[in-house]
Formats: structure tokens, sequence, C-alpha cells
């Protein structure tokens, strides 16, 4: 390895040896790469203690910066988060191999045959927060689909993600695949996030996975393509044909089952005629579940509400706190998504058909839901088996982003000594 206080090379070195792995990758057979992943998690369980003990570092390094409970839950690894780990390596190893997939294919009038297939993007940097489960997540997605990957983690997950990707290089190493196809960058240095954003020549695509901060830092900076995974602004709307055991089964499990992650509701918007009933029954639920409800002034009237301000509307908690709001009508809602939303997740509670139609039709979040909570806006609950994100963006990967998603397409064109006129 380079000399550690020299970025530039260091990252350099990582993008060529990123950049030669994908070539080998992009022709790796299936089985190949499902034996290497399989590997993986056998290595990830075996290696348990390591993986608990590096954690251990992670989360004393945490509290040492003030991270928020929410955070450090994200950072957390016990047994059976690892388990989860093995088991999204093994869903992902089970999966159908995206490659060479064909998309469409037609004939011409000339003799030509055409066929649209599934082609690997080539490297796929992704940088991350707190979260280390994510370089599981992303190695083995970018694994898949035929991709190399650099892995940047965040600084407080520095020791578990290590041990983690060691486990990933064991099942390529297993399998005779390059060992270079999944790096993770040695160092908690932020040049190298630096460095990783404008590395053309060697990186195709930049994936990042935390906070507004982040995001917005590599979306101003990156030179190199980006797929944006916003935060996640989650809204609910009870709507006045809400079914009431619907509304607060999703709305507690939505917000309460772990408020850390993006799919966690963090405002409610409650139709005025539910107020007296289903909204306060909803609020004080809430409440007693020890949530912080911040609500507008409609709904201050219900005990164990305190008062929302401006910076509530669209924001991002994480946490045990949710903003409330009523709203007039679906219509009403649908405004307010749209001015404080992130294009994430937005849900609506409704047995009636033509609101959730309307809801449906004119928002254009990643993942609209109805009657359901929004902690499933997970590639693993989609069944992805994995996920690298939540994509918000516009461009072909948006939403939950598994294998297929990191793939571009190539035309393959067959004649028989056709010519054209």
């Amino acid at each position: 390895m380079k000399d550690i206080t020299d970025i530039a090379a260091l990252m350099s070195d990582i993008g060529q040896r990123a950049k030669a792995a994908s070539a080998e990758l992009a022709f790796a057979p299936p089985e190949q790469k499902e034996q290497a992943l399989n590997a993986a998690a056998d290595a990830v369980w075996a290696r348990r203690d390591e993986i608990i003990a590096a954690n251990v570092k992670d989360l004393d390094y945490g509290r040492d910066k003030g991270l928020s409970p929410a955070m450090m839950d994200r950072l957390m690894l016990d047994e059976d988060r690892i388990q989860g780990i093995c088991d999204g390596l093994r869903a992902v190893a089970g999966q159908a191999d995206p490659v060479g997939e064909v998309l469409e294919e037609w004939d011409r009038p000339t003799g030509l045959n055409i066929k649209r297939v599934r082609t690997p993007l080539g490297v796929i940097g992704v940088i991350y927060e707190s979260r280390p489960n994510v370089t599981a997540d992303a190695g083995a997605l970018c694994l898949k689909s035929g991709n190399a990957v650099i892995l940047r983690g965040g600084s407080e997950s520095f020791h578990s993600s290590g041990a983690i990707h060691a486990c990933l290089v064991d099942g390529l190493k297993s399998a005779g695949l390059p060992e270079d196809a999944v790096q993770l960058v040695p160092t908690r240095d932020r040049a190298a996030v630096q460095e990783l954003l404008t590395m053309v020549d060697t990186v195709d695509v930049i994936v990042p996975r935390g906070g507004k901060g982040l995001v917005g830092l590599v979306q101003r900076e990156a030179r190199v393509p980006v797929f944006a995974h916003l935060e996640g602004i989650v809204h609910i709307y009870l709507d006045k044909d809400a079914d009431p055991q619907k509304a607060m089964d999703v709305v507690l499990n939505a917000k309460t089952r772990r408020t850390g992650i993006c799919g966690a509701a963090e405002c409610l918007l409650i139709h005025e005629d539910l107020i007296d009933g289903l909204g306060k029954d909803v609020l004080k639920m809430l409440s007693d579940a020890g949530v912080s409800v911040r609500a507008d002034a409609s709904l201050q009237v219900i005990d164990g509400t305190d008062a929302a301000t401006d910076e509530d509307w669209g924001k991002e908690y994480l946490d045990m706190v949710i903003a409330a709001k009523s709203v007039g009508s679906v219509d009403d809602a649908i405004a307010h998504i749209r001015q404080f939303g992130s294009n994430h997740t937005d849900c609506i509670i409704t047995e009636n058909d033509e609101a959730a139609d309307r809801f449906f039709q004119r928002l254009d979040s990643a993942i609209l839901m109805r009657n359901a909570s929004t902690q499933f806006a997970d590639g693993g609950e989609f069944g992805m088996g994995a996920e690298i994100g939540i994509a918000t963006g516009k461009m072909h990967a948006r939403g939950p982003v598994g294998a297929a998603q990191l793939t571009s397409f190539k035309y393959l064109v067959e004649g028989n000594g056709t010519t054209r006129a």
C-alpha cells in the first residue's frame, strides 16, 4: 500500500486496481460470484466475535464524538444484526445474475438482429456514514452486478467496516476472483473523499449514502456521475376514510420500529375531520410510546403535543420525534409533501380508492405506499436481498437500488454480411 500520508497516490492506486478488477468481473460466471458471496457470509459468521470486538471500538469512538442515540443504534452490531448481514449476503448470492440479461430483442427489415442486454457500470464508489452493514450490502450488490467497488465508510464505523471487508475479501479469494474487486479506503482522512469524487478516469458512478450534509457535499463537488440518495423526510397522511386499526398499527410501526433508518416516518398529516377522533387517538398513542409530537396549532389541543415551529416541516429527525399537522383534503396533503418532502417515501392510509389513486398519481416520490408501514422502504423487503440505498433522483436507479439497478445496457447487433444501402 502507498504511503498513507499521500492520499492522492493512495486513491489513484485504489482506482487503477479497481478498474483492472472490473474488467475481469464483467464476464465472471454467475456461479463464481455466487460462490464468493456465500463464502463471504460464512466468513462473517465465523468471525463474528472479531466483528463485534471491532464494533466495540467504534461505539466507544461514537460516544466520544457525541453521536445521538439514533446514530449509535445505526452503528451498533450484535449477533442478531450480524446474522442479518449473513442473510443479506446469501440472499444476494441466490438472486438471478443481472449481467447479460436480455432486456429487449427485435429484428429489423435489413436483416439485423438487435438485443439490448444488461452490462455492469464498471467501478462504483460508495461513500456512507455510520452503518457498517452497508459495507457488506454495497460490496455484495456491486459484485453480483459485475462491478468493482471502492467503499469509503464513515469514520465512526472504521473498525467494523474493516472487519466486514476482510470477510468479503476472503470470499473473493475462495472463488478465485480478484481481491481488488471490493476495496475499502484504509483511512479516515476526509481528503480521500475529495479524491474519490474527482476520479473520472477510474470511477464510473458515486453513490452517497448518508445525511443531507454528506449528499450535498457529494452533489456539489463530484465530477463523477452521482446516484442521489437524499434524506428520508417521510410523510404519512391519515385520510378521512382511514381504517382506525390500520392507522394505529401502521403509524406506530412506521415511527418507532427503528427511528434511525431512512424509512422512518417523520411527519404525520391528519385530515381535519379526524382531529377529535382517530387523530387524537393516534397522537396519544405516539406520546404514550415515548414519541415527542410537535404539532401545529389545530392539533395542540390534544394532550401530549408540543408546538411545532417552521423548522419542524421538512425535517429528518431520525429520533423519537414526529411533526404533526392537520390538512383539509388529500390535495392539501399532496401540496405539503411536494413542498417539504424529499421524494423518498410517502404513505396514505385510506380505504378510499379514489383518494389513494390521487395520492399515487400526483406525487413523484421514489416509493409511494398505501396502508403499509414506511419501514418497508428497504431493498430486502422489496425482494432485492439487500440495497445500496434508496435513490431519490430521476436517474435510472430510483427507489431501492439493488443489483439490477447497478447495471447499464449495451446493444448486441448481429447480421449476416449485412450492408447498408
